[in-house]
């Protein structure tokens, strides 16, 4: 693999930073940032990479160096062996240079006002809530007087040609329709949907539109920013990824993807079910084209086995039909409007969404932690939806995070404990995403997971 070693300055964000930032980012002791900026800037120069395998991608590029230097003029990045596709006849590309000082800004910020502030608990549900708003004010994210247009599409990386196109084309009718796309800024169903929505805003002339990318240092190796992004944000964690999510979108669509996209379901169900939020007006669609029919069928199934018919009246399945699609999401949007206006709340961000600290508190995908998931149906449904979406993230960790992947490797595989019922019901959903090949961008994927019923 080519290297490359460059010098590069900022533009029109971050000029300057003083003494101290400087020292905490080239600071390599164990509590020390540097190893953070490190992989997340190497992450998003590494984009177009075709292994999600956050340690593979470490390895092959462990000589990599990135120093910070003031100059008069402000400060500068020194790159050292970056990856040779960055850049072009030289100079770095526009795009990865955007997304490198985005990565700058949000770890900075996140260290010195988030976690550095003695103000901010992250203990306290509200405080959490308050620190993703912070995050997402200084990346700019929040802009008032736009009426509600933002689409999250949650779905996988590792997906087939015909969902990826689908996927487009569904991007292309939110386009035309003057709707602008919120994921999680990586490959396949998060790259899809932005692509179609670029054509479509070219087509009605928009030159505003929007593609926000929204990550966590945790995955960004594994999915790194796609070109298309003009907003990327990177969240301290998954928790506050996901809350940034709900909290910036006015609806979601999720096509086929993996454990990361059950995740992410599990967790917007789990919310939606809390009694606070019976009458919020959130529209959830899932949809793919014919050829995923049966797997939007597993999931609904599965939906209803763990967590009731009640939980399946939250969404909508649209198979085949990306016009559909991009029309009831731009008409739920009025009622979204109306429900914004009514409740007195801001159209850039969904302060009203009742979100508990079962959703918000970081997990962290130890064996111990995974085996102690409390999985059984006596205990409310948003209560067994919390830890459903711990039971794929920790799954997600095992399978491309670094941290995860080792853990796995030391101590054998996650095991997860549940009833009988849920576990054949896992084991039914999970085997056909691997044999789907949803699990792994390349190679045989190897069960990072036990299910003991």
């Amino acid at each position: 693999m080519k290297r490359f070693s460059a010098s590069v300055s900022p533009e029109g964000s971050l000029e300057v930073l003083s003494q101290r930032e400087v020292n905490s980012l080239l600071d390599t002791s164990a509590r020390g940032l540097y190893r953070l900026f490190r992989n997340c800037a190497l992450a998003v120069l590494n984009s177009g990479s075709h292994t999600d395998d956050a340690r593979e991608i470490f390895s092959d590029y462990r000589d990599f160096g990135i120093n910070l230097m003031q100059r008069n003029q402000g400060i500068k990045l020194r790159l050292e062996n970056a990856p040779a596709s960055a850049f072009v006849d030289g100079k770095m590309i526009q795009g990865i240079r955007e997304h490198l000082f985005a990565v700058l800004r949000d770890i900075i910020y996140t260290h010195n006002e988030i976690e550095g502030d003695p103000t901010i608990d992250l203990d306290q549900s509200s405080h959490i809530t308050s620190a993703v708003f912070h995050i997402l004010r200084n990346a700019r994210v929040l802009q008032p007087s736009v009426d509600p247009n933002i689409v999250v599409c949650w779905g996988g990386h590792s997906i087939g040609r015909e969902e990826y196109d689908y996927s487009k084309e569904v991007g292309y009718e939110f386009g035309l329709r003057g709707l602008d796309v919120c994921t999680g800024c990586g490959p396949g169903a998060m790259k899809g949907p932005m692509k179609g929505a670029t054509i479509g805003h070219a087509k009605q002339r928009i030159s505003s539109g929007r593609y926000i990318g929204m990550t966590e240092p945790g995955i960004v190796a594994s999915e790194p920013p796609n070109p298309i992004v003009n907003e990327l944000v990177i969240l301290p964690d998954i928790e506050k990824r996901l809350e940034a999510f709900v909290r910036v979108g006015h609806g979601i669509v999720i096509f086929p993807g993996g454990a990361g996209t059950l995740e992410e379901l599990l967790y917007l169900l789990g919310i939606l079910m809390h009694p606070e939020n019976v009458d919020h007006s959130f529209p959830l669609i899932l949809t793919g084209p014919a050829e995923s029919a049966d797997y939007f069928a597993a999931v609904d199934r599965y939906i209803r086995e763990t967590l009731g018919p009640e939980a399946q009246k939250h969404y909508r399945i649209i198979i085949d039909d990306p016009v559909e699609v991009a029309r009831s999401m731009k008409q739920a949007m009025d009622g979204v409007k109306l429900h914004r206006q009514e409740g007195r709340d801001a159209f850039y961000f969904n302060w009203q969404l009742h979100i508990e600290k079962d959703f918000q508190e970081p997990f962290m995908p130890t064996h111990a932690a995974m085996a102690g998931l409390s999985l059984h149906r006596d205990q409310p449904a948003h209560r067994l939806a919390a830890n459903l979406r711990r039971v794929f993230s920790g799954i997600v960790a095992g399978n491309v995070k670094e941290g995860g992947i080792q853990a796995v490797e030391q101590h054998g595989p996650f095991e997860i404990h549940a009833d009988a019922r849920m576990v054949a019901s896992m084991d039914d959903l999970l085997q056909r995403f691997v044999q789907q090949r949803r699990m792994k961008l390349q190679g045989e994927y190897t069960p990072c997971y036990t299910l003991v019923g």
